[in-house]
């Protein structure tokens, strides 16, 4: 009797902190520092869903993979604002297989971005790069790292996520959280030369991450797209938001939506 006591009691304060957390999640999105751009893709990318079944909180410490422009770094930094950290790993010069003016017009916008508002005064930028031996936070130090829409696996296939995920295991404090939004190849394409598409098949992450020492723990469906077909004249830049190609594939890959991704939940073994 007491044990299932214990239970419920356990499965409450789970719920009642995923609500918490939640709310303050959907009142970071409602920041002023948020531009009306990235708030339009909301709906499409369902920020305050994928942080909840991250476990991220305003009390967490935060590693946010490659920013980018700093897309979640507009939720993320007032979210964690008052009592939490977030470090902003993002391009290395150590990187080599991505063209060095594309990753310091990257650095430039992103450090502009933490220039404009205050919210932002607390967010460190460190560096990673897939294939370089460089501290994306101190060790052990973070309760959350993130790896959202990045195809860093592209540049050397198995090596370079196998060194990422060493990586992020070492940033993490036992019992962490990693959390994976990444676009999914469908199964019935794994015998096609998919490499250079930016989709990767979600049992090479679940392989590679156990073999990294992490347990894989949850998917979630929440940003599956079955109109993806994953076949595109350039990958995943095909679709919303980049959308190459001429006006008429754009119209048809708008028709399409944002691509198809996998939600992954793994963690680091609190012993």
């Amino acid at each position: 009797m007491l044990t299932k006591l214990l239970r419920v009691s356990l499965f409450l304060l789970a719920s009642h902190a995923s609500f918490t957390a939640s709310a303050d999640i959907n009142q970071a999105l409602q920041h002023e520092a948020r531009t009306e751009a990235n708030k339009l893709r909301d709906a499409a990318r369902k920020p305050e869903q994928t942080l909840t079944f991250f476990e991220v909180t305003p009390q967490s410490t935060v590693v946010e993979i490659w920013p980018g422009s700093g897309w979640y770094t507009e939720v993320l930094a007032p979210l964690l604002a008052e009592k939490g950290k977030l470090y902003a790993a993002h391009f290395s010069h150590k990187f080599s297989l991505l063209p060095a003016d594309y990753m310091q017009k990257g650095r430039a916008e992103y450090t502009k971005k933490l220039a404009s508002h205050p919210v932002y005064r607390n967010v460190t930028v460190t560096e990673f790069a897939p294939l370089a031996d460089i501290a994306i936070a101190p060790p052990a130090s973070a309760d959350v790292v993130l790896s959202i829409r990045n195809q860093f696996y592209i540049f050397d296939g198995e090596t370079s996520l196998k060194h990422a995920l060493a990586n992020f295991y070492h940033a993490l404090k036992p019992g962490g959280v990693l959390g994976v939004v990444a676009p999914r190849l469908p199964d019935h394409l794994l015998d096609t030369d998919w490499k250079e598409s930016g989709y990767v098949p979600e049992q090479l992450w679940l392989d590679l991450a156990k073999e990294a020492g992490f347990s894989f723990e949850a998917r979630n469906d929440m940003l599956l797209n079955p109109k993806d077909t994953a076949q595109h004249p350039a990958g995943v830049w095909s679709l919303p938001p980049t959308l190459a190609g001429n006006e008429t594939e754009k119209a048809k890959h708008l028709a399409i939506g944002e691509v198809n991704q996998m939600v992954l939940k793994f963690r680091k073994p609190r012993s």
